[in-house]
């Protein structure tokens, strides 16, 4: 069974084991800092949720509004690495771009990704703005991506 939840800080052991079984493919060890920090204060105040499946967090992921009022970021998406390709990504996904749709005044959503998930997102409608080589971590370049809401 799949259920989808708002994150909970006894959560964050199960969200660093995503992370690291994502590591260092699509993560790099020196994100994973900071992806504790936004666990322990923003995942608290933004809309970030887990995906649980048998009991067990299987994948996680939020958004933002930003200060414009007019973009939603996503953030911190991840599924279990070896979880890949069965639709989780996608329902996860989704329910971001619905909950960005449902946000008045929101016209866009807008995130950063590697080489390995742009096509993903590409799928949904995402469009590349730039690519910064290696810009995450050396072999790890930084897709920054828009998807317009019409």
């Amino acid at each position: 069974m799949i259920l989808s939840r708002t994150y909970r800080p006894e959560d964050m052991a199960g969200c660093l084991a995503l992370f690291d079984s994502n590591t260092p493919r699509f993560f790099d060890v020196s994100e994973r800092e900071g992806f504790v920090g936004f666990l322990e204060d923003q995942a608290l105040r933004w809309p970030y949720q887990v995906i649980e499946r048998d009991g067990r967090i299987v994948g996680c992921g939020g958004h933002a509004v930003e200060a414009d009022g007019v973009s939603v970021t996503l953030c911190w998406g991840m599924v279990d690495n070896s979880l890949h390709g069965q639709g989780l990504g996608r329902v996860l996904t989704e329910a971001r771009i619905a909950a960005a749709r449902a946000t008045p005044g929101v016209g866009r959503v807008k995130l950063n990704t590697s080489q390995h998930t742009q096509g993903f997102y590409a799928r949904f409608g995402f469009e590349t703005e730039a690519v910064t080589p290696d810009g995450y971590a050396p072999g790890i370049d930084r897709w920054d991506m828009v998807l317009t809401l019409g």
